[in-house]
């Protein structure tokens, strides 16, 4: 824990922005005001001119040496309470990082961008008329954002409008998501709704579910029709949705099909078969049977002793073996995931890991950087798991962008999250054409999102305002049997408040 001591009470909100700028640089840190024992004492100054300018200062003492530095920005408004306190923040999180880079001759790549997805930032810009160079000028002044992943945003921004076109409209039609909360078994990283399904098959809560999921399914798509509201894409995920057999997956894609409206006009239907021990010849006959070809067979690495490591109770033989089986049997759209920081994996295992990639080289590989989770077993037992260090991170993401280049893959897709090994990011890479419309319109919060099933997290977004509000399904397999039902009610409640008759039109 690194103690933090700053010259004022800040309000909460600050001091956790402020907390996160820290924890760029060091893994826990914690601010206090006014302690002896600090390691770093922050001394801030801030102000608001009539003509709307902000200034802020930093001083940083550390060793008895002082690091300063100051910024200013105006804004053409005075802007609300809430504007005013998000300007402020930002603020001072830019001569924070300033004074902190100064001290530790770092440089944070994603600059004060602390938030999960940079390139809605890039959007929200482009959205009031400005041109790519104005916001370039924009991330790298006022917030700090290096040029190469400037660049990256830039290049995702404009994939993004080619595979959707009409994305600045999306609002008017809604996403679905659909969670089956079953694996195998659970991941040390993972902190997903995420059940090992044999123990539930026995204690009869997989079927209790199902049947609790036909009936959601059919009552989100009644009121989908009476709404006459289109869906632009479904994902089944969880857990791991392959991980039910085959006639169950059958029925559910069944009553999907029947309850939905228009399903001709949905754009993309993605299966989440992440886990190779899931897959079988019968359910990719039954995927091909509805016509569902985008599916993911998921690796995150090629070395069977990290399998082993975190959790993962498939080799990497059954990894390949069950990519050729899809391809074989006509999948035409498979995403393959790989981590970046796995315990005990170098440089060399990366490789490797890429070296087999490109001999099967699916429609898109997904390149996540490892992030401890809060509640992950990972995370609550951290000496088990040796993990590379940010130089070596940061070199595994350059040699992933790299093979990309060199294997015809173009990115369409970035996310971050706390706690992030090296501040990275995550991207989403496909060869041109085969961009998952789901992944960005979730990314870029351009559209509401129908949580249904286990797990499932609805994210209600007003095509008019840009306002989000959330509705959470149970995670827990027992919870969700027992509540579904209230949910569904809820649901409609709040999907009747947000589309009412005038945003329809």
């Amino acid at each position: 824990m690194k103690k933090i001591e700053v010259n004022e009470v800040f309000k909460e909100d600050w001091n956790r922005v402020l907390n996160h700028i820290a924890n760029l640089f060091y893994e826990d840190s914690k601010i206090v005001v006014t302690a002896e024992d600090a390691e770093l004492s922050f001394h801030f100054q801030h102000s608001i001119d009539e003509d709307h300018t902000i200034h802020t200062a930093c001083e940083l003492t550390v060793d008895g040496l002082a690091y300063t530095s100051k910024y200013s920005i105006q804004y053409d408004t005075q802007g609300t309470e809430k504007e005013q306190g998000i300007r402020m923040k930002r603020a001072l999180s830019h001569v924070m990082l300033d004074v902190l880079e100064q001290y530790t001759g770092m440089t944070q790549q994603w600059g004060i961008l602390t938030g999960v997805r940079p390139t809605k930032l890039y959007h929200k810009y482009r959205q009031q008329g400005m041109s790519d160079e104005e916001i370039y000028a924009i991330l790298k002044k006022d917030f700090r954002i290096s040029d190469a992943k400037i660049a990256l945003m830039s290049e995702i921004v404009k994939r993004q409008l080619v595979t959707i076109p009409d994305l600045d409209e999306l609002g008017k039609e809604l996403s679905v998501y659909i969670g089956v909360p079953f694996c195998p078994t659970k991941c040390a990283y993972c902190t997903f709704p995420a059940y090992a399904i044999q123990s539930n098959r026995k204690a009869g809560r997989v079927e209790s579910f199902i049947d609790g999921l036909h009936i959601e399914i059919r009552a989100m798509g009644k009121w989908l029709k009476d709404n006459n509201m289109n869906i632009t894409s479904v994902y089944w995920g969880g857990g791991t949705p392959t991980s039910i057999e085959a006639d169950e997956m059958d029925a559910l894609y069944k009553t999907m099909f029947e309850s939905f409206p228009n399903p001709e006009k949905i754009r993309e239907i993605t299966v989440e078969a992440g886990r190779p021990d899931t897959i079988t010849t019968e359910k990719i006959e039954v995927l091909k049977k509805w016509g569902i070809d985008r599916i993911s067979v998921n690796p995150q690495s090629y070395t069977d002793e990290t399998l082993k490591a975190i959790g993962r109770h498939h080799t990497v033989q059954e990894t390949i073996d069950k990519f050729w089986l899809s391809r074989e049997s006509g999948m035409n759209n498979i995403n393959m995931d790989l981590i970046i920081g796995l315990p005990n994996e170098g440089i060399e295992e990366f490789q490797h890991s890429l070296d087999e990639s490109a001999k099967m080289q699916p429609e898109s590989l997904t390149v996540h950087t490892l992030s401890f989770k809060r509640a992950s077993e990972m995370t609550h037992n951290k000496d088990k798991y040796k993990v590379a260090d940010r130089e070596t991170v940061t070199k595994m993401m350059d040699m992933a962008s790299n093979w990309t280049v060199e294997n015809g893959y173009v990115p369409y897709y970035l996310y971050r999250q706390k706690n992030i090994l090296g501040n990275l990011e995550n991207v989403g890479y496909c060869k041109p054409g085969e961009e998952s419309i789901y992944n960005i319109v979730i990314m870029e919060e351009v559209q509401t999102i129908l949580g249904i099933g286990c797990g499932a997290s609805t994210k209600f977004v007003n095509p008019e305002t840009g306002k989000i509000t959330q509705f959470h399904n149970p995670k827990d397999p027992a919870a969700y049997i027992m509540t579904f039902e209230e949910a569904i009610e809820k649901k409609i409640d709040m999907l009747n408040e947000l589309y009412t008759t005038q945003i329809k039109q």
